[in-house]
């Protein structure tokens, strides 16, 4: 289907008996992160940007939904210091009414508050609802609730109001609860509000612990064993895996585990261990939220058809439906309105994106030309996705960018999660480089909010993407820069795996990955890009990469197979 006829089956859709089920009974969506506005400090990265993007998405197409997730007082999108030559987050409280968020409560004005076994003791948490409206123009939209937990409570002890303070803590015991607090109490808090979904949506593992909550259900309300309440709980459960990189996939101690659960099993009447077993990893004392996600799920998606197939590699007992990535056209397209159909237009507008781009870069002390071609290169710092690969080379890197004809310039955006030495390594790199032999043309940019990528994504001329082959899931950045014209320079991974780059953008050699990008940018892209400015080719390959994500990378296309395949 093209963009319309996208439109169209959600038209026909909302007419059909499926539809009037979920406006009984709607999704509920949960995640751990979302990331909903620059001043809501709940998202780190991809995970937040395409929950996002589908509750948008839903919003716009009046798709029932209620999203669930969790309010981080500190939130992760942190102040930088330098302290003695080592740049480290300080992070300081983002209280949820300075940020636009409403506190939940019922009819009485009461705060609605849960509560949640931890341990031996109980943990009560509130919500605050943030309102997804249907966007400027769709049509039958309808609002879609995102209610954050928090414990930030007087009821509660000092260390456990301090639970939901940060998004990815780095201590295990914490996140653990982080974990208990979004799934149970997420559960909790929705009956609560009246809510009865149909279906319940996974993102990622984090939440998995709902299903014992569902599992509860079914016992008590239907006077069932433990394993038969689990075969009712996963009809109404669905998983999204977004990673087959470790770190991606949260793992416990067993020990600790039993030891957080305690109290929920001893409520349950059930023993812990048989609860573990649910999230054992085989032949291992380790619980997995992957596991638990996987078995107590009766459908699991992978995020790109590629990620689908490695996905059932490593779990040969869970198929996966191959469920593509696609981005909220219009949270990320710049150019809603305009026509470039006349040549030479899609270019005029692409400057002006560029101009806001550059002026941006002053602050970091980069003087640059709109005609000088801008590689970009844009996403969270870790091994896997490369971010030294365009200047292994140092020398040659920068004796191709400094040649006066066709100057090239790169900018550099993102950070690492503050626990990986890696990735501190390569951020340290880059910081030496671009503020010392590469100076004068790159540059890293440490913000990468919501308004950033928007700029990154339709400011710059090319954008890099460099991942190992079957570790990057899907990779929406690229989605969003070839929706703006911005072309792609990418390994075939995620959904680049899909799609022919002829006449669009270039393949990367993941195997050669440093020596390829200057080959090809050496080659290919800086004759074609032309002097001054952009071609007549370049102009084209821009409408290709625009149509390409209209028809196959919407957002609406991703949520109409959500509707398809696994909220029927």
């Amino acid at each position: 289907m093209n963009y319309a006829q996208e439109l169209q089956w959600f038209r026909d859709f909302r007419a059909t008996p499926q539809y009037a089920r979920l406006k009984q009974r709607p999704v509920a969506y949960f995640c751990a992160e979302f990331a909903l506005h620059d001043t809501v400090p709940t998202y780190s990265g991809g995970l937040g940007v395409l929950a996002g993007d589908v509750v948008r998405e839903a919003a716009d197409r009046g798709v029932p939904m209620v999203a669930v997730g969790l309010y981080y007082n500190q939130g992760y999108i942190c102040d930088w210091h330098e302290d003695g030559g080592k740049f480290v987050e300080v992070c300081r409280e983002i209280p949820p009414e300075s940020v636009g968020l409403v506190p939940v409560t019922n009819e009485s004005g009461e705060r609605v508050i849960v509560e949640v076994p931890i341990k031996d003791r109980k943990v009560f948490a509130q919500a605050w609802r943030y309102d997804v409206r249907p966007s400027g123009g769709a049509e039958d939209g309808a609002v879609v609730p995102v209610f954050m937990l928090d414990t930030n409570l007087p009821a509660n002890s000092e260390s456990d109001r301090a639970i939901t303070n940060r998004l990815y803590v780095s201590d295990k015991e914490t996140r653990l609860m982080q974990e208990i607090v979004l799934g149970i109490g997420g559960l909790r808090f929705v009956e609560r509000m009246g809510f009865h979904p149909s279906v319940y949506h996974l993102n990622e593992g984090h939440s998995a612990f709902l299903t014992l909550e569902l599992i509860r259900h079914q016992m008590h309300e239907r006077s069932l064993g433990f394993d038969q309440a689990k075969q009712f709980a996963r009809r109404r459960v669905v998983f999204t895996n977004h990673t087959l990189v470790p770190a991606g996939n949260e793992v416990y101690d067993n020990d600790l585990v039993s030891l957080v659960l305690s109290g929920y099993c001893q409520e349950l009447g059930v023993p812990v261990q048989e609860m573990l077993t649910l999230g054992l990893v085989h032949q291992s004392s380790t619980f997995s939220m992957t596991m638990l996600s996987m078995r107590m799920s009766g459908i699991v998606n992978g995020v790109s058809k590629l990620h689908a197939e490695k996905a059932r590699e490593v779990w040969t007992s869970h198929p996966m439906v191959g469920i593509t990535n696609g981005v909220h056209i219009p949270t990320w397209d710049a150019f809603p309105v305009a026509d470039f159909s006349g040549q030479g237009a899609f270019r005029a507008a692409h400057q002006d994106r560029k101009k806001a781009l550059l002026d941006s870069l002053r602050q970091w002390g980069r003087q640059w030309g709109p005609d000088e071609l801008l590689l970009g290169w844009a996403r969270r710092i870790t091994q896997y996705k490369r971010p030294m690969s365009m200047v292994e080379d140092t020398e040659r890197f920068a004796d191709i960018a400094r040649r006066a004809d066709r100057p090239v310039r790169l900018v550099i955006a993102g950070r690492p999660h503050p626990n990986d030495a890696e990735g501190q390594k390569t951020l340290t790199r880059l910081r030496e480089l671009t503020e010392g032999p590469l100076k004068d043309v790159a540059v890293y940019v440490p913000e990468y909010s919501i308004a950033e990528a928007q700029l990154l994504v339709s400011g710059c001329d090319v954008w890099l993407n460099t991942p190992v082959v079957g570790f990057e899931a899907s990779g929406t950045s690229g989605m969003k820069a070839a929706l703006n014209g911005v072309l792609p320079f990418s390994t075939r991974d995620g959904w680049v795996a899909e799609v022919e780059l002829y006449g669009i953008g270039w393949p990367a050699d993941s195997e050669r990955i440093g020596t390829d990008l200057l080959d090809v940018l050496e080659r290919d892209i800086i004759p074609l890009y032309g002097a001054p400015g952009i071609s007549d080719g370049w102009e084209q390959n821009m409408r290709n990469a625009r149509q390409m994500v209209l028809d196959r990378f919407s957002a609406t296309r991703m949520v109409r197979e959500y509707c398809e395949l696994l909220y029927s």
